[in-house]
């Protein structure tokens, strides 16, 4: 996957905007890229070591950092900066972000937890 054409935080720092070449832009939830960030704090090293992180309705982008030619390092408000998010990574989440979403909320639902 190539380099997007376009990052974007928006003024209010909620929402991402990554625009490819190939695809209409997509919009991003601060929220919800804090909550399927790639970095291990929350994916874990496997599939069931996965955490459903919950309380962050109104986290917001601190910064977006370069990372070589393929990713970028989002820093949120609330600290966490470990997440590597690399082109293909943004672009999937995009194209699924409603399953994605669906299936985060679902989570919360099941273990009893709140977005805060």
């Amino acid at each position: 996957m190539s380099a997007p054409k376009e990052l974007r935080v928006s003024k209010d720092r909620r929402t991402l905007t990554v625009a490819y070449h190939d695809h209409e832009p997509f919009e991003l939830p601060a929220e919800l890229l804090r909550v399927t960030s790639p970095s291990a704090e929350v994916q874990g090293h496997s599939p069931d070591q996965r955490v459903t992180v919950p309380g962050k309705r109104n986290v917001t982008i601190t910064r977006i950092e370069p990372i070589g030619n393929y990713a970028v390092r989002i820093v949120f408000d609330d600290f966490h900066d470990t997440g590597i998010f690399t082109w293909d990574y943004l672009h999937r989440l995009g194209h699924d972000k409603d399953e994605v979403w669906a299936a985060y909320l679902a989570s919360l639902e099941q273990k009893g937890l709140s977005r805060g």
